[in-house]
């Protein structure tokens, strides 16, 4: 039996990426009652830690705490996520199968290579998803329909940009951390035994953390908010009919 559909699909190229990025919004989505899922590009075997074995646990336990209904990891190999025909065919089959309303995915302004790479093989693939001619199948071997998701938009990672919304999550702000710290091997763990074992990375350091925090601080006040996250929406503008209704809620001046 085909999935079922999706209301919003996160892309990344490793696990925790959308968890670092955008675990606010997924809870905060869960919560109104959407259907969520995450497709990782790679299990981030070449990771200075943790091994591939771990995050694939530290993903299933986040998956829970995120509230997610779908999560699948398409295999490729880590630091080498090349745009060619057979990934994007991988990509097309999982949107395929879940068919989401909106996709969130990685960023154009990026530092890691491999979260520019992810972009260019999500953006071409979902554009490729929606063409009748370009067949792919299920596990069971049965056709696929074409499917193109109605929105796209890109969350930011290290690098800043000017975003088109920005998705409160201050309600969600202490789950959104323990869905990310989940992934133990990665990430300091403030109070934890061993916190500073292992080699030292971009991510592994309490500064990193004070920095997502901050980050979130800073955009939640522009909006109004403790904490938010920002998302830049792809094909703009945005087009609207009841502009009363897109612009109902109160902007929350301090």
């Amino acid at each position: 039996m085909p999935a079922a559909p999706l209301d919003v699909l996160a892309l990344a190229a490793h696990p925790d990426d959308v968890e670092l990025c955008a675990g606010g919004t997924m809870c905060v989505l869960a919560d109104q009652g959407y259907r969520t899922g995450i497709v990782d590009f790679t299990r981030g075997e070449l990771g200075t830690r943790g091994t591939p074995e771990e995050r694939d646990a530290e993903a299933a336990a986040s998956a829970e705490i995120l509230g997610l209904a779908a999560r699948d990891n398409l295999g490729l190999p880590d630091g080498d996520i090349q745009n060619t025909r057979e990934n994007q065919l991988r990509v097309i089959r999982a949107v395929r199968r879940y068919r989401p309303h909106v996709v969130l995915t990685t960023a154009e302004t990026v530092r890691h290579p491999d979260h520019g790479d992810a972009t260019r093989l999500s953006v071409d693939a979902l554009f490729y998803s929606g063409l009748a001619k370009i067949e792919t199948t299920d596990d069971d071997g049965a056709p696929q329909e074409p499917w193109r998701p109605h929105h796209v938009l890109h969350y930011m990672q290290a690098l800043d940009f000017e975003p088109t919304f920005v998705v409160d999550v201050s309600d969600v702000w202490e789950r959104r951390m323990e869905a990310l710290l989940a992934f133990r091997s990665q990430f300091y763990q403030p109070g934890g035994e061993g916190a500073d074992d292992g080699p030292q990375t971009y991510i592994s350091n309490p500064g990193f953390l004070e920095w997502v925090e901050a980050r979130a601080r800073v955009y939640g006040y522009r909006i109004g908010a403790t904490y938010g996250e920002p998302l830049l929406y792809r094909h703009g503008p945005v087009g609207v009919t009841d502009l009363m209704a897109t612009l109902g809620r109160e902007r929350p001046f301090r």
